[in-house]
Order: C-alpha cells, then sequence, then structure tokens
C-alpha cells in the first residue's frame, strides 16, 4: 500500500504536466481527474488487509463491498481500536471540509505511517450532487474512490430507503382495518375469539381512524425536485373524498436514514421500524408502522442495506460508508454499526476516524 502511495503521489503531486490517455493535466487536476488518474485496488484486497474472509462480505462489482454484521459476533471479545471524530469548524478558503479532512487523515495514517486504520463516512445525496454543493467524496488528493459510484447509486440503500418509505406512505393512505395480534395486545385486549369482542372493543380494533390532518409521513425521493415539495394526493377515481395535501423530501430526510444509522442489529432495525409514529388517530392517539402492519415488510426491504459498504481511498486504505441522515434534522454521522464493524476489525492500537 505505502508503495502504491508514494509512487501515485510522486506522479500526481509534480508540478510538472502529467499526460495519461493522450490528456494533458496540469498538477492542479480536478477531482474527477484526480480520481480517474488512479485504477483502484480490487475490494478483495482491501478487505485482506483487515483480515476479512471472503463469508464476511459481498463483493458488489470490483471495487465495492457489503460487510456482514456476522463480522461482530465473531469478534465479540476481541479490543477496540480508538475513535477518532472530525468535527465541522468555519470553512477555509480553500474549502477543507470535513470529509477531505478525515481522508487525508487516514490517508496519512494508513498509506505512511502504516497505522491500522479505517475512515467511516456518510453516504452523500443524490440532491447534493446534482445541486449546487456537489459530491461528498472529499477533494484532491483526499477522496474516496470510485469517486462516481461513491456519490451515485453506490450499493442501492437509499434506493431501498426510499422504496421502504413510500410502502409505509402508501399503507397510511389505503390500510384502514386491522387484524394484528400485535394491536390486539397494544389495546389492552384479552380476548381470543372474534365474537367475544364488545362493540367498544370492535370498534377499536377494527379501524385505525387516522385523523388525515395529523399524518406527517410524506413521500420521498432521492433527487431534486422542488415542484413536489407541496402535492395532493387521492385524486382519482376510486378515491373520492380522500384528497389530501402532503408533499416529497429527499430520500436521506426520511425517518428510515435515521433509523439505518442508529440501529445495531437486524432486530433492533424491526423494532425502531415499528415505532415510527407517522401521524394520530381522531381520538388523539399516536398511529405507528406497527399499527399499520408494515413493519416487517419495511424490514425485508432493508435487509441488505444495513449492511456497511466497504470502499478505499485514493491511496489504498479501507472505508466503511454507511448511512447518510442530514445533520440539520437527524444526527448527521455515519452508522452505529459501522462504527462498530470498524472498531473490531483495527484491533488494539488502531484507529477508526470519523466525521460528524
Amino acid at each position: 500500500m505505502v508503495e502504491r502511495s508514494l509512487s501515485m503521489r510522486e506522479n500526481l503531486s509534480s508540478k510538472t504536466p502529467v499526460t495519461w490517455g493522450g490528456t494533458v493535466l496540469k498538477y492542479q487536476a480536478a477531482d474527477i481527474d484526480i480520481a480517474n488518474s488512479v485504477e483502484p485496488l480490487h475490494t478483495s484486497q482491501i478487505a485482506q488487509e483487515l483480515n476479512l474472509g471472503t463469508h464476511h462480505y459481498d463483493l458488489y462489482g470490483k471495487y465495492k463491498a457489503k460487510v456482514l454484521l456476522s463480522v461482530l459476533d465473531e469478534l465479540h471479545g476481541s479490543e477496540d481500536g480508538y475513535y477518532v471524530v472530525v468535527g465541522g469548524i468555519t470553512p477555509t478558503p480553500l474549502g477543507e471540509d470535513k470529509s477531505s479532512t478525515t481522508v487525508g487523515l487516514c490517508q496519512a495514517l494508513g498509506a505512511f505511517l502504516d497505522k491500522k486504520v479505517v475512515t467511516c463516512l456518510r453516504q452523500p445525496s443524490k440532491g447534493l450532487i446534482f445541486g449546487i454543493k456537489g459530491g461528498a467524496a472529499g477533494g484532491g488528493y483526499s477522496q474516496v474512490i470510485p469517486m462516481d459510484e461513491f456519490n451515485l447509486h453506490l450499493t442501492g440503500d437509499r434506493h431501498a430507503i426510499t422504496a421502504a418509505n413510500n410502502l409505509l406512505a402508501a399503507a397510511i393512505d389505503t390500510r384502514s382495518s386491522m387484524n394484528l395480534h400485535k394491536l390486539i395486545k397494544k389495546l389492552g385486549i384479552s380476548k381470543t375469539r372474534p365474537e367475544e369482542l364488545t362493540p367498544q372493543e370492535i370498534k377499536k380494533f377494527a379501524r385505525l381512524d387516522i385523523d388525515p390532518s395529523s399524518i406527517t409521513w410524506r413521500r420521498v425521493m432521492d433527487i431534486n425536485d422542488r415542484f413536489l415539495r407541496k402535492i395532493a394526493v387521492g385524486q382519482g377515481p376510486e378515491e373520492k373524498g380522500m384528497v389530501r395535501e402532503t408533499g416529497f423530501d429527499i430520500s436521506v430526510a426520511s425517518e428510515i436514514m435515521a433509523v439505518l444509522a442508529l440501529t445495531t442489529s437486524l432486530a433492533d432495525l424491526r423494532e425502531r421500524l415499528g415505532k415510527m409514529v407517522v401521524g394520530n388517530s381522531k381520538a388523539g392517539d399516536p398511529i405507528t408502522a406497527d399499527d399499520l402492519g408494515v413493519a416487517g415488510a419495511l424490514t425485508v426491504l432493508m435487509k441488505d442495506a444495513i449492511n456497511p459498504t466497504l470502499m478505499q481511498t485514493l491511496e489504498g486504505t479501507p472505508v466503511l460508508v454507511h448511512a447518510g441522515p442530514f445533520a440539520n434534522i437527524a444526527h448527521g454521522n455515519s452508522s452505529i454499526v459501522a462504527d462498530k464493524i470498524a472498531l473490531k476489525l483495527v484491533g488494539s492500537g488502531g484507529l477508526v476516524v470519523t466525521e460528524a
């Protein structure tokens, strides 16, 4: 790794023009040109440096892999490394941000000082990528590569979040009756035979009686489209009298994204998804995803998204990319499971560097 890093730095940082592919680039090249000038290592090589076997991850092409949560079970008794957090500062004239600082620090520690180090980063929103802010793979010689894959679809986690979020939104608008044992228990009904229910219990159990004006759950999409921020749904001929105002948010603003970043296991994910409140009944009682009977389906949609994605920096140091909740509406960190896995992989004396 160190030999590769030194040769790359000598090649790219030289103030004499460097030629490759028939194109002459000056030493102050654009981020994308710098990223594309380096042939990434195969992900299996990055995994091998972390002592990960082929049964610990699923490859997504040559340069990405999903690290399975079973790694935590196998390394349960091993020591954790040091945890380093790069916080935000007032922007500098040259625009160094948390991501580029985090990546640059890890490259210095791993590629040049030969420390065991893992970078943990959030996956950026495509709303930012196609907006004025741009991507979040770092910048200059401190980048995650392949930069285009990092910034775009990666391994499809955001698409899973979008699907799960919109499935719940559809359930809110279409489901009005339930038949769930969980709901019976929540309502304090101990009877097991339908004919034993009183009229009051039937009324409580059979209908969620959602108050449309209380619904807070909105649909999401992972692209910029401000004209969908406020819309009216229920205007079809089959939904007469069900028109209500709602709108679209960006996918990473979904509560499901925040839940993904906070979860610690698939069972924990299922429980957290089930507790999400989407609105109130007309009696003022909160209505959850469990009440709608879709929490299990949401979990199935998220079953692969719970695994962090292994990538690399320009200088071949490992990166775990997972989740991406906004800091202004959620906690603004990459996932807990990515941090926990990284701390076990670097072991005693190693370092995990993340941004917040």
